[in-house]
C-alpha cells in the first residue's frame, strides 16, 4: 500500500536530512519535489497546492531551529498535514441508540461491495454485535448466491428474496425480519452499475427514503484514483454519503484516492480493504495512515491485529515452558503459527518503522515459506522435535524427502532454530517470551 509514493517521499527527505541546516531556498526546492511526487501520485491538483502552501507557511523559521534537526521538522510538518489531508481523526461507524443501525453500501459494479459487505459484518460480529446482510442486488447474475455463500462462510444470516424484483419491498421485508430478531446492524448490499446513471440513483433514493439508513458508505476502488473521488461526488450529490470504504488498497502503490477523497468530498474514510479475506478489513486513522506513508510504521494497528489473532491461553503456555524448558521444534513451530495468524510477513514488516520496498525485496516474504518450515518439522518424529541435536546428515536426508524440500532448507531451519534458541536462554534469567496482546 503506497509504497510508490512512500518510498518517493522518502528519497526526496533524504536529501534534506544530507544538507544538515537548510535554508529557505532548501525547504522551497524540497517541496517542489514534493509537489511532482504528489502530482504523479494522482493526488487532485487543488488539493495538492492547498497543501503545499499551508506546509510551507509552517515551515518558515524550520531552518532557524537547532535542537531539532531542520529536516526531521520538516517531516513532522509534513505528517500532520497529510493527517489533515486523510481526514485529521478517524471516524468509525455511528451506532443508532435505537436498534437496528441501518446502512446502506453502494457503489458501482467491480468495487467490490458485496465482499466489502461481509467483510464489514464480520468485523462488526467480532465486536459483538448481531449483524444481519438483506440481499438488495436484484440485476447482478448470482449476486444473491454470492452474499449467502460468504454470509455463510462468517456465520451471518442473509435476508433474500427471489420472488421479486423490487428491492425496496426486499428491504423493508429485511428490516421487519431484523427488528423483530433484534439484531444490532444491518447491511444492505444495493445494486452497482457500470457508471452513475439516472436509473441507479433513482432506485438508491427510493431506496433510502423507505429505509432511512443511519449511514450510506460508498465503496470504491482505491486503485482507480481520481475517478474514485469523481464517483464519491456523484453519490455524494444525489444521496448524501456518510463515509467512504476503499478497496483494493492493497494493491494501491500511488494513494491518489486516498489523498483526494475526503478534501473534495469531506466525507472521512471509514474502512479500507488490504485483501481478499474475510477480515482484510481494516478501521482507517488518517494519523495511522500518514504514518506509514511517511515510513515511520504503523505499530498501534499491529498490535491490535496481534490482540485480536493470537491466542493468549497459548502464548502463555509457551512463555511458560520455554521459560522452564527451554524451546524445542514443536515450540518452534508453535510460535511461527501464531505469527502466521497476524496475516502476510509483508503486511506485517510494513508497519515497522523504517521498512521501505527496498528492504522488503531483502527479505523472504514468500507466503509459501511457512508452508515449507512446517513440512519439514513436521516431518520429524517427535524425539527429533524435542532434541534437534540428534539430527545427523541421514536424519535431515529422510526429513528433507518427506517434507519434499531440499537438504539445505532442513539445515537453515536447524541454525534459524539454535540462533532463537540461544536467544531465549539469554532472557530465561529474568525476562519473558511476549507475545503482542500478552499480559
Amino acid at each position: 500500500m503506497f509504497h510508490e509514493l512512500s518510498d518517493k517521499l522518502e528519497s526526496a527527505f533524504a536529501k534534506l536530512r544530507g544538507r544538515g541546516l537548510l535554508t529557505e531556498a532548501d525547504i522551497k526546492d524540497g517541496l517542489r519535489e514534493v509537489r511532482r511526487i504528489l502530482i504523479e501520485a494522482d493526488v487532485n491538483f487543488a488539493l495538492t497546492r492547498e497543501f503545499l502552501e499551508r506546509v510551507e507557511k509552517r515551515a518558515v523559521g524550520v531552518a532557524q531551529i537547532k535542537t531539532v534537526s531542520p529536516a526531521q521538522q520538516l517531516v513532522k510538518i509534513v505528517y500532520d498535514e497529510l493527517t489533515v489531508m486523510l481526514g485529521e481523526r478517524k471516524e468509525g461507524l455511528k451506532l443508532s441508540s435505537v436498534p437496528p443501525t441501518v446502512v446502506l453500501m453502494v457503489g458501482l459494479q467491480g468495487s467490490g461491495k458485496t465482499t466489502t459487505a461481509a467483510k464489514l459484518a464480520r468485523k462488526l460480529k467480532g465486536e459483538g454485535r448481531q449483524v444481519r446482510l438483506i440481499a438488495a442486488d436484484v440485476y447482478r447474475p448470482a449476486a444473491i448466491d454470492q452474499l449467502e455463500t460468504l454470509g455463510k462462510e462468517i456465520d451471518v444470516p442473509v435476508f433474500a428474496d427471489r420472488s421479486t424484483t423490487d428491492v425496496v419491498a426486499i428491504a423493508r421485508a429485511g428490516l421487519d425480519v431484523s427488528r423483530r430478531e433484534r439484531d444490532r446492524v444491518v447491511l444492505i448490499d444495493t445494486a452497482g452499475r457500470l457508471q452513475i446513471d439516472e436509473d441507479m440513483m433513482d432506485e438508491l433514493r427510493r431506496l433510502k427514503e423507505a429505509v432511512r439508513p443511519d449511514e450510506i458508505l460508498l465503496v470504491a476502488d482505491g486503485m482507480t484514483g481520481q475517478d474514485a473521488v469523481k464517483i464519491a461526488q456523484g453519490f455524494d450529490g444525489a444521496l448524501g454519503l456518510t463515509g467512504v470504504i476503499l478497496t483494493k488498497m492493497d494493491g494501491d502503490a500511488r494513494g491518489g484516492a486516498a489523498l483526494s477523497i475526503y478534501g473534495v468530498t469531506k466525507k472521512p474514510i471509514k474502512y479500507i480493504g488490504v485483501g481478499e479475506k474475510s477480515d482484510a478489513l481494516e478501521e482507517f486513522h488518517p494519523d495511522r495512515m500518514a504514518g506509514r506513508i511517511l515510513q515511520q510504521g504503523d505499530v498501534l494497528t499491529l498490535v491490535e491485529k496481534a490482540q485480536g489473532a493470537i491466542d493468549a491461553d497459548e502464548a502463555k503456555r509457551l512463555d511458560k515452558k520455554v521459560r522452564k524448558e527451554g524451546m524445542d521444534l514443536g515450540d518452534f513451530l508453535s510460535a511461527m503459527k501464531q505469527i502466521q495468524r497476524l496475516g502476510p510477513m509483508e503486511g506485517i514488516l510494513k508497519m515497522l518503522p523504517g521498512v521501505n520496498s527496498k528492504m522488503l525485496k531483502q527479505v523472504n516474504t514468500d507466503p509459501k515459506r511457512m508452508k515449507h518450515l512446517e513440512a519439514i518439522v513436521l516431518s520429524m518424529t517427535l524425539e527429533e522435535r524435542k532434541k534437534p541435536d540428534i539430527l545427523n546428515g541421514s536424519r535431515r536426508v529422510r526429513i528433507a524427502k518427506g517434507a519434499g524440500r531440499p537438504v539445505s532448507e532442513v539445515n537453515k531451519l536447524l541454525e534459524q532454530f539454535k540462533g532463537m534458541q540461544k536467544m531465549m536462554k539469554s532472557m530465561r534469567g529474568g525476562g519473558r517470551m511476549q507475545f503482542p496482546g500478552m499480559r
